[in-house]
């Protein structure tokens, strides 16, 4: 098989229902969106049993999609649904990294990259779509960690006010930089799978990679995503 003709442009995303309609990417999606389901099922029935409910009240309640959230809840209860709703996420984005290697393997012309191969690889580097997120997002937290340090400092009188004011450009940036990487952890959640699935790389590569196309490619993530999701 030879590799499907692409023009890497705009033409490209007019392809993209036709690819991603194959029978495999389905079925991948459909496996993990069953097991985030049933770990979200349980998660949240076993939330609602610590808040006092019985199982008969939580179904009749809610059937086959219970939610904890809009009902009064301990915080023990809060944690056990956010384990559930954390494991349908993980499921997600590992399905999501196995659909995209088998589209990567599609497009360089390979079709008989099964299912098995692409958990397979998933196995191998799942690593990296879940803890690409979590890197990003202590990135944020340690400087605005580090901001709220300096900030405590900025109040002690007189060498406070000086502190402050000599370093000012620092802050700036560094808040300026902040910005950034909470955009950066929106693109992460929508590459990442396609990045590690594609290119393989590990958690610190999916993560330069994310500030990369942030970076480099803007107007492509804010147009071409939109148009992608239309068709």
């Amino acid at each position: 098989m030879h590799p499907m003709k692409l023009h890497f442009d705009v033409r490209d995303i007019f392809q993209a229902p036709r690819i991603a309609l194959g029978g495999k990417k389905v079925w991948l999606l459909l496996q993990v969106n069953l097991v985030g389901y049933v770990a979200y099922f349980l998660f949240t029935h076993m939330a609602f049993l610590v808040n006092g409910w019985s199982f008969s009240k939580v179904w009749g309640e809610y059937g086959l999609y219970p939610c904890l959230i809009g009902n009064d809840y301990t915080i023990i209860a809060l944690v056990v649904w956010l384990v559930g709703v954390l494991a349908w996420v993980v499921a997600s984005l590992l399905g999501y990294t196995a659909v995209a290697r088998v589209t990567y393997k599609q497009l360089k012309g390979d079709e008989f990259y099964s299912s098995s191969d692409a958990w397979k690889f998933v196995s191998k580097h799942w690593h990296a779509p879940i803890f690409t997120n979590i890197s990003i997002i202590v990135i944020t937290l340690f400087f605005v960690a580090m901001a709220a340090v300096f900030a405590l400092i900025g109040k002690i009188p007189y060498v406070g006010e000086l502190f402050f004011g000599i370093p000012y450009l620092m802050w700036f940036f560094g808040s300026v930089f902040v910005i950034y990487t909470s955009i950066v952890l929106i693109v992460a959640s929508l590459f990442t799978p396609a990045i590690v699935g594609a290119m393989e790389e590990d958690t610190m590569g999916a993560v330069f990679q994310n500030y990369s196309i942030t970076w480099s490619q803007p107007w492509r993530t804010l147009l071409y995503l939109p148009l992608i999701y239309m068709t």
